[in-house]
């Protein structure tokens, strides 16, 4: 409501400043920039095992499955991790919880560094997916407390676009220092370089802006929050739980992050560099160079994927079963030879699959309009643990058939084109799920025409 004109002769008291989610500003971009800064750490850290695979073999001695487990167990915590740190940044905050987790992460690093125990490798990389478990989820928070909500879809591909920079540090530097200075020292770097993050965003983060000012002077509701959210009843955890697990379109959110992100995730966190450079017979230049072209597509797609978010609106599911099964014909098409495909092939699949793989964030536009903002984190996580969970299964289910394939040989381009029948098992499961949320969410709509409310408060 605007601020009445006091008359001539009293003093003149400060008018109503304008709510700073109404607008973009340059402490809310401040904000936004630390919590990229922090995921971009994360993708890091979460790739970095990726493009050391093959020398994980060799300092650890497993074979495939046992490799795959260090994926499968850090991406298995991450997504476990989703609706706890979820509850916790809902109850918490976002930036104390993105804090703690970059210092976790960066616990988990140098242990990893280390280390050649097995055993202590998969607790380090525990607490590296448990860390990185925070980083996208408080992001995510942070938008709509900072930036008008017509904006979110855009900002929301933006952060998750360039937080695939750290896909590129991985494949480029990173690999560098592993080749030139080795495991313990290339971990090490990576480790300390998590924690100077995490004192950074500690720095440069609040949660939520000031409250416009009273005509009295006062702001709103005091302690830098919001008049709007000191307001609304603080729900409980039963309560945030209970909003988020009956929810439909949390659910299509899981789903739409499980076909979306699964084959851009099982490639590039293990079985990317193993396949070009065992299989295909690349040099690790080259797959490197591969990986690189993967981050620059998807950063690249990843504003124009917000943009048809936000004209597609209430069809984002449709869009994405669309985008899943060209997903999934490509990877049908590239293993179909017998013999190995070229680079060239290898890289027009990093282009398409990077790009196409933006559409896993879809999801999130849909639970940030229609959840109740009292448990707006828990049900982003629910939808952010889908592609990991695909991810975790899939990364598992390549390492056993690439044994039994191989019968204990060196893994050849046959072994791989049985091993991704794992990927298309776990493609049909989440495609099923999707097809069965969107059902359930047309069910309610038809039901109830003020969806909004129905859906927000179920």
């Amino acid at each position: 409501m605007p601020a009445t004109i006091r008359a001539a002769a009293g003093p003149t008291l400060p008018t109503m400043t304008a709510d700073p989610r109404s607008r973009i500003t340059a402490r809310a971009l401040t904000v936004w920039a630390a919590a990229v800064l922090v995921y971009l750490a994360a993708i890091t850290g979460r790739t970095s095992f990726g493009v050391a695979g093959v020398e994980a073999l060799d300092r650890f001695g497993v074979d495939a499955s046992r490799l795959a487990v260090f994926t499968a167990v850090q991406v298995g915590v991450y997504a476990l991790a989703q609706i706890p740190v979820g509850l916790a940044i809902d109850r918490f905050g976002a930036r104390r919880t993105m804090v703690v987790g970059a210092l976790v992460m960066a616990t988990g690093q140098i242990v990893l560094a280390l280390t050649a125990s097995f055993p202590i490798a998969i607790l380090a990389r525990v607490l590296i997916g448990a860390g990185d478990a925070s980083a996208f989820l408080s992001a995510m928070r942070l938008l709509p407390a900072w930036f008008p909500l017509r904006v979110t879809p855009l900002f929301t591909q933006l952060t998750a676009g360039l937080g695939q920079i750290g896909q590129f540090i991985s494949a480029v530097p990173f690999l560098m220092l592993l080749h030139a200075e080795g495991w313990t020292a290339s971990f090490l770097a990576l480790g300390s370089g998590i924690a100077l993050v995490g004192i950074a965003a500690a720095i440069a983060i609040a949660d939520v802006p000031p409250a416009p000012a009273e005509p009295d002077g006062r702001t709103g509701s005091g302690g830098g929050t919001s008049s709007s959210e000191n307001r609304a009843p603080r729900a409980t955890v039963r309560e945030m739980l209970g909003i988020v697990l009956r929810h439909p379109v949390c659910w299509q959110g899981f789903f739409t992050h499980w076909v979306g992100l699964m084959h851009q995730a099982t490639f590039t966190l293990l079985w990317g560099m193993p396949l070009m450079t065992l299989a295909m017979g690349l040099t690790p230049a080259q797959a490197g160079g591969v990986l690189v072209v993967n981050t620059v597509a998807s950063v690249a797609a990843g504003p124009l994927m917000g943009m048809a978010s936000a004209r597609f609106g209430a069809r984002r599911g449709t869009l994405t079963v669309v985008i899943s099964v060209i997903l999934m014909g490509m990877w049908v098409v590239f293993l179909i030879p017998g013999t190995p495909r070229g680079l060239a092939a290898i890289v027009a699949l990093n282009i398409a699959m990077a790009a196409l793989s933006s559409a896993s964030g879809l999801g999130f536009d849909s639970v940030r309009e229609a959840v109740d903002r009292r448990a707006l984190a828990t049900g982003t996580g629910l939808s952010n643990m889908g592609g990991f969970l695909a991810a975790m299964m899939a990364a598992q289910g390549i390492g056993l058939l690439l044994d039994a394939s191989s019968d204990g040989r060196a893994y050849q381009w046959a072994d791989f084109r049985v091993a991704w029948i794992a990927i298309v098992v776990v493609w049909v499961m989440g495609m099923a799920g999707l097809i069965t949320a969107m059902i359930a969410r047309r069910r309610i709509e038809r039901r109830e025409p003020a969806t909004g409310a129905r859906l927000r408060h179920p």
